[in-house]
């Protein structure tokens, strides 16, 4: 007896000294490890921020690819943010998603052809109010450093595959490449030999994330190539949705029970994308499941709750609020270890 009293106290001792460690560690390293471990963590759907993550309940809060857009997201507890990189005439890498000025920003004209200086007098807008903010364009440095040992930063390329190696050489600068995810499409072979071919020129270090659409792509087979040519920690699957057909009801070719039992084989997570593209049917890449069934129509459950059944253990949304509430309180996240977790909903009838 007095053994097992022993044996039960210093079980008791090391799991609260693996907790205290746990804690000890920065946000980032512990999203990192629910990234690079999705088997251990089946059980939890982390949540990425489009854009840095501007809206909330369907209003547009911060300036899209904002550093205050990225406080707010951090704030709210999204694993990672996206934003959208491209260069200035002088070179730059800058946060931007358009490759014009116009619609984001306070300036006019192509972003390629202001100077990084240039650059600093075009203050960002807020889509939808008009509301002018303090805040002007971002170099991806200061991004960087914005969310440096927080936050994942997904890094969108709107440039060539070849200039992905000067953005990590930025990331390595600042000791933070292994909390940097960049991305690339891939369709095919050739495809593929291109992305590996630059990934190697690269190095490690650093999250690859691939890309593959079921225009291109209709089996889990290809998922399995891309595996074995990259061993990624997740793949972004995008169903999509080219008109105002009935919304999916299987999650489309790439959604399926063969495509989940490749992302156990390769210890990978799969990621799904509910969030809105101006003038783009709803749910444009989540075969109409996306965001607006979810916040506009008031079922989360068919859209946040559909990919989370369906196997995706990431969703990029441009609600991370929403999302992160909505899946807390219906099982699909579990807590970090300085939070809490979440009292279970009264009603989970009302929120579905």
């Amino acid at each position: 007896m007095r053994t097992l009293w022993l044996s039960l106290l210093l079980s008791a001792t090391l799991a609260a000294a693996s907790g205290q460690a746990l804690a000890g560690e920065t946000r980032a390293r512990q999203i990192l490890d629910r990234f690079e471990h999705a088997n251990q963590w089946r059980d939890h759907v982390m949540v990425a921020a489009h854009r840095a993550g501007s809206m909330q309940a369907g209003k547009t809060l911060y300036a899209e690819n904002s550093i205050a857009a990225v406080e707010g997201s951090i704030a709210m507890g999204a694993e990672i943010v996206e934003v959208d990189i491209r260069r200035s005439k002088d070179g730059e890498f800058v946060v931007m998603h358009d490759s014009w000025l116009d619609r984001t920003t306070t300036c006019r004209g192509e972003v390629v052809k202001y100077t990084l200086a240039e650059l600093r007098t075009c203050r960002l807008v807020i889509e939808g109010t008009g509301i002018v903010t303090d805040e002007t364009v971002s170099t991806l440095r200061e991004m960087l450093l914005a969310t440096r040992d927080r936050i994942l930063i997904n890094l969108d390329n709107k440039l060539d595959v070849g200039d992905l190696s000067g953005m990590i050489a930025v990331a390595r600068d600042l000791g933070m490449a292994e909390q940097v995810i960049v991305k690339e499409n891939l369709w095919n072979s050739t495809r593929i030999s291109t992305v590996r071919a630059a990934m190697d020129t690269i190095g490690g270090g650093f999250q690859f994330m691939p890309i593959i659409a079921d225009d291109a792509v209709h089996d889990a087979n290809f998922a399995g190539t891309v595996d074995r040519a990259f061993s990624p920690r997740a793949i972004e699957l995008i169903n999509w949705r080219a008109g105002a057909e009935t919304l999916t009801e299987t999650g489309g070719p790439l959604f399926s029970s063969r495509m989940r039992a490749a992302a156990v084989k390769g210890d990978w997570h799969i990621w799904a994308d509910t969030y809105a593209i101006a003038g783009k049917p709803g749910g444009f890449l989540a075969g109409g499941r996306g965001d607006e069934l979810a916040v506009e129509a008031s079922l989360p459950r068919e859209s946040w709750g559909f990919w989370a059944d369906r196997g995706a253990t990431i969703i990029q949304t441009d609600e991370p609020k929403a999302a992160i509430d909505w899946l807390a309180a219906n099982g699909f996240r579990v807590p970090y270890a300085d939070e809490t977790r979440p009292a279970e909903p009264a009603n989970t009838a009302s929120i579905n």
